[in-house]
C-alpha cells in the first residue's frame, strides 16, 4: 500500500476501498452517493476521493504602491478599532473621541507601514496579487471491497457515473494524458 493510501487510510478508515465510479465533478460525486443513500445502500462504507490534484494560482490583478498602501490601510483598519476601545477604557483622561480616534489612526498607521515595507522588501518580485487553490480534476467514489459490486449496479440505473476502473490505483490508457 502506498504511503499516500496509508494516510487516507488513517484518515478515511476503509480497510479494502476499490473504485466504485469516477465523476468529472464533486456534485457528480456527490449525487451518486445520494442515489445510493436514498435507496438504503451502507452509504458508511463509501468515501470520495479528489484525484489528479492540480494546483491553480488566479491572478487578480496588479500590485501598486497605491494598492498595497490602501490594502495595509484596510488590514490596520481593525487593529486601529481595537487599539481606539483599548485607549477609551485605559486612558479616559484623553475623552472618549480623541482616545478612539488616536487608536483608530496608530493601527491604521501601522498597517500601512508594515505593508509599504514588506512590498518594498519584495524587490518587485511579485507585483501581482492571487489566490491558490488544490482542486481535484475527478473524484472518485471509493467503497469497502464487500460492498463495491453491488454500488456499481446500483448507480448503473444513473447516468451521471462512468465506468469505474478494474484496478487500483488505475493506470492511464495514454501516459500523456497525465503528462
Amino acid at each position: 500500500m502506498s504511503s499516500s493510501m496509508q494516510a487516507a487510510s488513517s484518515v478515511m478508515p476503509l480497510k479494502y476501498p476499490m473504485s466504485v465510479a469516477v465523476y468529472p465533478t464533486y456534485a457528480d460525486a456527490q449525487r451518486a452517493v445520494d442515489h445510493l443513500a436514498d435507496n438504503d445502500f451502507p452509504v458508511q462504507d463509501l468515501c470520495i476521493v479528489g484525484t489528479d490534484l492540480k494546483q491553480v494560482e488566479r491572478v487578480l490583478g496588479r500590485r501598486s504602491w497605491g494598492r498595497v498602501l490602501a490594502e495595509g490601510a484596510m488590514s490596520g483598519f481593525g487593529t486601529g478599532l481595537f487599539f481606539g476601545l483599548m485607549m477609551m477604557v485605559f486612558m479616559p483622561a484623553l475623552g472618549a473621541t480623541s482616545a478612539f480616534s488616536l487608536g483608530l489612526l496608530m493601527g491604521i498607521g501601522m498597517g500601512v507601514i508594515t505593508a509599504g515595507m514588506a512590498y518594498a522588501a519584495s524587490g518587485g518580485r511579485r507585483d501581482f496579487s492571487s489566490v491558490q487553490a488544490i482542486v481535484a480534476t475527478r473524484y472518485e467514489v471509493l467503497g469497502e471491497h464487500t460492498v463495491v459490486n453491488r454500488a456499481r449496479q446500483m448507480l448503473g440505473q444513473n447516468p451521471v457515473a462512468q465506468p469505474a476502473p478494474t484496478q487500483w490505483p488505475p493506470t492511464p490508457s495514454d501516459p500523456q494524458e497525465h503528462a
